[in-house]
C-alpha cells in the first residue's frame, strides 16, 4: 500500500478519494466511516478544544481518526496525540503518512474496550470525529470513568450526528432530554458549538452533524460512590419507561407526576441519595 502523504491534502475531496482508488480502500459503513475534508469545520473543532490553557505539549486523546485530518491538526497546535483507530488499514498507515511524528502515537484496536481498560484514562482533553454507530457508546463510557476515580479528559470536544449532540446538551423539560444527557451532564457542562452539513464530508452521510463541547465542572465530585451507582440506575429505569409519570415507575418508593424528562439533574441527585442503598445493586 503506497500512502503518497507528501501530496496529500487532507480536506481536498478530490485527494481523498484518489487515495482510496489507489490504494483499494473503501470507507465502511459499519465503523462509520465518514471523512472530515472541510477545513473550516477543522479549524473549528481544533479552537473550541482550547488546548493552550493545558500548557505546552497537551496530552490529547483522539478516537477514530481515520485518515489523520484531525490528527494532523491537533499536532499542529503542539498537542501530544494518542489516536485509537479500529480499522486495521488506517490504523498502520496514520503515522508514517503523517511523517512519524514524535508525538504520535497510535492504537490499533476497539475504542470501547480500551476506556472500559482504562487506557483512556489520564488526557487533558479528548478532540474526535466520533464513528456514527458506536460514538455514543463510546463517549459515555468514557464519561462514567468517573465513577471510578479515573482522571477523565477535562474537555471534550467531538463531532457526532446532530440529534445525539441536541441529546447530550438537552436540558429539563426538554423534548429531546434523555439518557446520554443526564449522564453527560452529571459531570460535565455541555454546548453545542455549530451544525456541520453533511457536504462536509465524504463519504457524504444521510444526515448532518455537530461539534459538541463537554467541559467538566467538577460540581459532583463529591457525590459518593453509592449515589452514583443509584443516579445512574434511577436515570436508566426511568427513562426506558419515559411517557410513564415517575411515581408509575416507582410504585411505592416515590411519589411524584413528573416524567423523566422534566428532572433537571440536582433533582436526579436528590432521589439518587435518598434511594443509594436500594438501588445499588441495580447499576
Amino acid at each position: 500500500m503506497t500512502t503518497g502523504r507528501a501530496f496529500m491534502n487532507l480536506t481536498s475531496p478530490s485527494q481523498v478519494k484518489d487515495w482510496c482508488i489507489a490504494n483499494g480502500f473503501h470507507p465502511n459503513k459499519v465503523l462509520g466511516q465518514n471523512f472530515l475534508i472541510d477545513k473550516n469545520v477543522l479549524d473549528a473543532i481544533v479552537d473550541a478544544a482550547e488546548l493552550a490553557a493545558f500548557g505546552p505539549s497537551p496530552r490529547v486523546l483522539e478516537i477514530g481518526p481515520g485518515l489523520g485530518v484531525l490528527t494532523e491538526g491537533l499536532l499542529a497546535r503542539g498537542a501530544r496525540v494518542s489516536a485509537i483507530e479500529k480499522d486495521p488499514v488506517l490504523a498502520a498507515r496514520l503515522a508514517e503518512s503523517l511523517g512519524n511524528p514524535a508525538d504520535l502515537a497510535v492504537t490499533a484496536g476497539d475504542a470501547l474496550d480500551v476506556v472500559k481498560a482504562g487506557g483512556c484514562d489520564g488526557f487533558a482533553a479528548m478532540v474526535s470525529n466520533l464513528p456514527y454507530q458506536a460514538g455514543t457508546r463510546i463517549l459515555l463510557e468514557l464519561i462514567r470513568r468517573v465513577d471510578a476515580g479515573a482522571a477523565v479528559p477535562e474537555t471534550i470536544v467531538v463531532l457526532v450526528q446532530t440529534e445525539v449532540a441536541e441529546r447530550l446538551a438537552a436540558g429539563p423539560g426538554s423534548k429531546t432530554r434523555g439518557l446520554a444527557g443526564v449522564w453527560a451532564q452529571l459531570d460535565y457542562s455541555v454546548s453545542i458549538v455549530r451544525k456541520v452539513s453533511a457536504a462536509c464530508f465524504w463519504p457524504r452521510p444521510e444526515i448532518g452533524s455537530s461539534v459538541v463541547k463537554l467541559v467538566r465542572h467538577h460540581a459532583n465530585d463529591a457525590l459518593a460512590s453509592d449515589a452514583r451507582k443509584a443516579f445512574r440506575a434511577l436515570s436508566k429505569q426511568a427513562f426506558e419507561h419515559r411517557r410513564k409519570q415517575l411515581g408509575s415507575i416507582f410504585k411505592g418508593r416515590i411519589e411524584s407526576s413528573a416524567r423523566a424528562e422534566e428532572l433537571s439533574n440536582s433533582d436526579w441527585i436528590s432521589l439518587a441519595n435518598a434511594w443509594s442503598k436500594e438501588y445499588t445493586s441495580l447499576s
